[in-house]
């Protein structure tokens, strides 16, 4: 406790940036974690050059049809598999609850846990 009363407080601004800075970069398209290189030249964006060809595509038919650039658009195939990991992620959550009520041990719900982050880490990308 001493330690952080000895600095001097920071910012909203600059903790903010210190988040952004340490957070883990995801491509555009695709939401894979990119890699971190160096400190020179622009952050990367895509993970590769097919993931930027089809955010270009997307971008130019927004474009053509009108709708508003922050829109997504999902095929019905796309909605439909978005909705069974949402599903997957709630019954897994439910599994922790109802495990716990019922007293089980600490591996238990530790190996529930991570069956939980499982979903929610498939569930980050989209496509």
């Amino acid at each position: 406790m001493r330690e952080v009363a000895e600095h001097p407080k920071t910012s909203a601004e600059e903790v903010s940036e210190l988040r952004r800075a340490g957070a883990p970069k995801h491509c555009g398209w695709c939401g894979r974690r990119l890699e971190q290189s160096g400190n020179v030249g622009r952050r990367r964006r895509y993970c590769g050059q097919s993931c930027r060809q089809r955010a270009y595509e997307r971008r130019t038919a927004l474009q053509r049809s009108g709708l508003p650039e922050d829109a997504v658009v999902l095929s019905d195939t796309e909605i439909a598999t978005l909705q069974d990991r949402l599903f997957q992620l709630r019954c897994a959550a439910e599994d922790v609850v109802t495990a716990a009520d019922d007293g089980a041990s600490v591996a238990e719900l530790r190996s529930l846990a991570g069956e939980i982050a499982q979903a929610a880490k498939d569930l980050e990308q989209l496509r």
